[in-house]
């Protein structure tokens, strides 16, 4: 319906020749003969500029375009120089529908075709100053257009096609690590349990030793999948900011977040800020109502050394008490373990700021 729209608004430009018809003072089969020709010609030109999205082939549209050239130049020489504007929509749909190899020499062909029968036809020259610049700039305009069209299109199948490998690398990943972490400690089960198996009940003792020692390294493997699994869990700030682009865009927010910290950030400190902002962001999605929402994340300097402070402010309604949540209450716990605080609170009659501060060298 859009592109459909956009055509159609073009299409008023057909008045010219549209009037021709009706008060040109044609004969009966002139005009009907006319109107049968701009009406296929119309038909022709929507078929061909609708189509392009289904990547007809290039022979198919060189047809169309010389038919289309063919109707124009039949009903200018016919009808007169209001008809000259047929070429602007020869050019047009040439930009449009063919690849940019093509579509730079048809224009210009479109375009001397239009000056060589612009010279044949009775007046035409005075029409032709006012129809090269259109026919020249529209039909390259669509080339860029056209390329634009083509470079998003495969922009986005690259980033399908990044987002794919990265998650089947991510997938290779865990295998890998779960493969390190449990194929070694299995294996000592597995093997441990079988001599066990075999000393009893001969040697209960030294099968006893033996069950220790699975009881052992299957100790040690529940703490190594466990620590691995809090790894995979852990929230990053890159990915809590796309988080919160994607959450307050749903939410009808306005958003200005900051730019990714660089990678080098310590694990305990950037966690506890991923944590917060997705705590901020949450709220501000669910309880303030808010129109904006800016995300600002800087380091400073203080006299116990450098410190990362994240600050979310938004401008929600803020009625009724102020009182800490158990989110908020965790946050400045989990904060305060690692040396650094968290400030929450109004800050006018619209509005609420949440800060977060970590040190960034250890406590």
């Amino acid at each position: 319906m859009v592109k459909m729209l956009w055509i159609s608004i073009w299409l008023f430009y057909l008045s010219a020749p549209v009037t021709d018809l009706v008060s040109g003072g044609h004969s009966p089969g002139a005009r009907l003969l006319g109107g049968l020709g701009l009406a296929a010609f119309v038909g022709w030109y929507l078929v061909l500029v609708f189509r392009t999205a289904r990547q007809m082939p290039p022979r198919r549209v060189l047809f169309s375009l010389a038919v289309l050239s063919a109707e124009a130049m039949v009903l200018s020489l016919s009808l007169g120089r209001e008809w000259l504007v047929l070429f602007v929509y020869v050019a047009i749909s040439s930009g449009a529908a063919l690849p940019a190899r093509y579509a730079r020499w048809t224009v210009l062909g479109t375009t001397a075709l239009l000056a060589v029968t612009a010279n044949a036809v009775p007046g035409g020259t005075a029409y032709l100053a006012g129809l090269l610049i259109p026919a020249l700039m529209g039909g390259f305009a669509m080339v860029g257009v056209g390329a634009m069209i083509r470079t998003t299109i495969e922009l986005r199948e690259a980033r399908a096609t990044v987002a794919q490998l990265a998650a089947n690398e991510e997938r290779l990943r865990m295998a890998r690590d779960l493969h390190d972490l449990l194929g070694h400690s299995l294996s000592l089960i597995t093997l441990k349990s079988e001599l066990a198996g075999r000393m009893l009940p001969g040697q209960p003792e030294a099968a006893a030793q033996q069950v220790a020692d699975i009881e052992q390294v299957s100790r040690q493997a529940l703490v190594d999948v466990r620590e691995a699994v809090s790894g995979y869990r852990r929230p990053t700030l890159p990915g809590e900011l796309a988080g919160a682009r994607t959450a307050l865009a749903a939410a009808g927010v306005l958003a200005d977040l900051p730019r990714p910290p660089a990678d080098d950030l310590p694990e305990a400190a950037e966690s506890a800020l991923a944590w917060s902002l997705r705590e901020a962001v949450t709220n501000v999605v669910r309880h303030s109502g808010a129109k904006r929402c800016r995300v600002t994340l800087e380091t400073r300097q203080t006299l116990d050394g450098p410190v990362l402070e994240l600050t979310v402010t938004d401008d929600g309604a803020s009625d009724g008490p102020s009182t800490p949540g158990n989110g908020l209450t965790g946050l400045t716990e989990r904060l305060e373990a690692l040396g650094g605080s968290l400030s929450a609170g109004r800050t006018g009659p619209r509005g609420f700021a949440l800060t977060a501060r970590v040190p960034l060298a250890p406590a």
